[in-house]
């Protein structure tokens, strides 16, 4: 494998471990008011934030990705223009987040 195939595969592997992976494509990628119910698997799911930030990074425009319907991230991005990672972004909160809990 070269090394790009390799990066590719590592910047995905979070998604093996997300709760839609064995859901038909279908019931993410729809319309309107049924993507609130769409997103409702993502609760629980331990990869949001990755899911989330790939959405987010990538301009994902269609699907619900990471609990966040079309509007909710068009919104999130006209928002934060400036915002060059998503992932990096999540990633400092959690550890913020995480370090506010030790000791």
């Amino acid at each position: 494998m070269n090394s790009d195939g390799g990066r590719l595969e590592a910047r995905f592997e979070w998604a093996s471990q997300a709760r839609c992976r064995g859901i038909d494509p279908e019931e993410l990628f729809v319309r309107g008011a049924a993507q609130k119910q769409a997103a409702r698997i993502c609760r629980r799911c331990p990869v949001v934030l990755q899911c989330a930030a790939e959405a987010l990074d990538t301009r994902t425009e269609y699907g619900v990705w990471g609990g966040m319907t079309e509007r909710q991230r068009r919104a999130l991005l006209n928002r934060h223009p400036e915002m060059r990672s998503w992932a990096g972004y999540f990633e400092r909160q959690q550890n913020t987040t995480t370090a506010g809990h030790i000791g």
